[in-house]
């Protein structure tokens, strides 16, 4: 029996392993299928986290918590967490994609958030041939060519500002006018002379052959039609909450959830349901920020260890 299982591996699931197992718990695992840090170490430029001075990249700014936050007892299972459900007993089942199955008395779900997909034609036809959700991974093989980048808040101009010191040009399609990020990082956008701006417009299709993606057809609100001929474009359009541990057989959620599928938690990320609790992007009104997900997570392993001892 686990005192404490932790789905996701991301900086609110490190930082609840940290402060969970530092607090007294034994018996506490992480599940997480991968290498921990999460989604931020595909981010290229990490300028706002408290105490980190230089401008780093997710994955250096991610690099040294696992060694830290399993300092003090916790495990890392390597495992993908395919359901968390409630036993007859009162405990928590966690059911993992080979068939294992582990028990635990709490559970904090950390399990984030991927990158939504803004359903233009083409869009999935044309996915990891030409169109990304990541300007880091991808981004080097655009190298002196022009690519488009879609979105308008802090990770689409973040991303634009990183793929303009890699391409040739960057054509930044917003459907406002205004962007939604930082001040600091409009200021920049707007003064780069390699990123032109492409407002009050919408992509309607991207376009290509077997190769991959030759160009995209963005529309204004006149109706009227550029096509712009480039071999890539990058989409940060918003997320979606990854909630599907939480399904249960019949369709339904094990806590209660909003309409956009977010976990509803109070102040101590309590969901409904005694003994869970959720951290980081996947709870209602997360700022999807690193420091507020890692401050989630040392949240609900507080509470859980009040809880226990």
């Amino acid at each position: 029996m686990l005192d404490l299982a932790i789905i996701g591996g991301g900086p609110a699931g490190l930082t609840a392993g940290l402060y969970a197992t530092r607090g007294g718990l034994k018996n506490v695992v992480m599940y997480e299928k991968g290498l921990p840090g999460g989604q931020i170490t595909q981010s290229s430029e990490i300028e706002n986290y408290p105490g980190i001075k230089e401008v780093v990249t997710g994955m250096e700014l991610m690099e040294p918590w696992p060694e830290q936050c399993m300092r003090f007892g916790l495990k890392h299972e390597m495992a993908e967490v395919t359901r968390v459900s409630k036993t007859a007993a009162g405990f928590f089942k966690i059911t993992l994609a080979g068939g294992d199955e582990a028990l635990a008395e709490n559970v904090i779900v950390c399990t984030g958030s991927t990158p939504r997909r803004a359903g233009f034609k083409g869009e999935d036809a044309f996915f990891g041939k030409g169109v990304s959700t990541c300007a880091t991974c991808d981004g080097f093989f655009y190298k002196d060519r022009e690519v488009a980048v879609l979105g308008g808040g802090d990770t689409a101009l973040e991303e634009a500002l990183y793929l303009a010191n890699i391409c040739s040009r960057v054509y930044l399609i917003h459907r406002r006018d205004s962007f939604r990020a930082a001040p600091s990082t409009i200021e920049k956008v707007k003064s780069n002379p390699k990123i032109e701006l492409v407002l009050n417009s919408t992509v309607k299709e991207v376009y290509g052959d077997a190769s991959g993606v030759n160009g995209v057809l963005a529309e204004d609100k006149e109706g009227n039609v550029i096509d712009l001929k480039v071999p890539g474009i990058f989409v940060f359009v918003g997320m979606n909450v990854n909630n599907g541990v939480l399904k249960q057989d019949d369709g339904s959620f094990l806590c209660d959830v909003n309409a956009q599928g977010e976990v509803i938690v109070d102040l101590g990320m309590r969901t409904s349901v005694e003994g869970l609790f959720a951290a980081g992007d996947i709870r209602i009104e997360a700022p999807k920020q690193v420091v507020c997900a890692a401050g989630d997570g040392a949240v609900a392993a507080l509470q859980v260890v009040a809880r226990s001892l």
